[in-house]
């Protein structure tokens, strides 16, 4: 099987990893929003069965790092800005601490961190991913609030919410495969890598108040961990800002990738 990728858009070259459920195309408004600015390439995670790509159980983790290297080898790219949501920032950080040459920067949005070890929440539906998936979509509701908050209006509000349901819905994740994600977890430690890395770096959270998926403490810990972070805040939005203010995260996003790209540049022509 072959690899399917998503390409779209022209200019500075940016990779996009989807987050732990593992579809690309809940992310389609802040592709759609990028791709009016930058070349976008972005997948579904390497065992879903949509991606095309074969997941190595031996690999593990790892089988998401190989992914992106394999879809910057496709869409003829040596390098690229390399960007992270949510589970998928570590997938991203981890590329770029194995792979420098190829990371022309690194763009964490609502990452975890690689200190990060399930709570009680998460570590209660792991358990039982299946028959407890009633209940985490009725846990779902609870994000209500941050799209409330992005949206002018209840109007404006609840068809975000549907929006992002029909996403959910038409592109349906899989519980399974979420809870092994999250064990694949375990077995890595990325500390001692990550601490050397020293690509130009983006971290992108929401409002404290408002991430209840990923607090945003957590994400901030990659800025301990590297003193050259830049640090953006998307107003009125928590955990899916690159779902309800798409235009506001692409705008962040495509500043920071093209000055990195310039950047990079002058350095390699001087």
């Amino acid at each position: 099987m072959a690899l399917h990728i998503v390409d779209r858009g022209s200019g500075t070259p940016i990779v996009v990893i989807p987050g732990v459920q593992g579809r690309w195309e809940w992310m389609r408004p802040a592709i759609d929003a990028l791709a009016g600015s930058c070349r976008v390439v972005t997948f579904s995670l390497a065992d879903e069965p949509s991606s095309g790509a074969t997941f190595d159980e031996g690999r593990g983790f790892w089988s998401y790092v190989d992914q992106v290297r394999d879809a910057l080898d496709i869409a003829g790219l040596n390098r690229a800005a390399i960007c992270g949501v949510s589970y998928g920032g570590l997938i991203a950080a981890a590329f770029a601490a194995r792979y420098p040459d190829r990371t022309a920067c690194l763009v964490l949005v609502s990452a975890l961190p690689p200190s990060w070890k399930p709570d009680a929440r998460v570590g209660f539906y792991v358990r039982s991913p299946r028959l407890l998936t009633p209940l985490f979509l009725v846990g779902s509701l609870r994000l209500y609030s941050e799209i409330a908050a992005a949206s002018s209006g209840a109007t404006a509000s609840v068809g975000a919410a549907l929006s992002h349901a029909w996403r959910a819905l038409t592109h349906m994740f899989s519980p399974s495969r979420m809870a092994r994600r999250v064990r694949l977890l375990e077995s890595i430690d990325l500390n001692k890598e990550l601490t050397q890395l020293a690509v130009r770096t983006l971290v992108v959270t929401g409002e404290p108040s408002l991430d209840r998926v990923v607090p945003v403490g957590a994400t901030l810990e990659y800025a301990r961990l590297w003193p050259h972070t830049v640090m953006a805040t998307i107003a009125h939005t928590g955990h899916l800002g690159f779902i309800t203010r798409p235009k506001d995260f692409a705008r962040v996003l495509v500043s920071f990738v093209e000055d990195a790209a310039q950047l990079d540049m002058r350095r390699h022509v001087g």
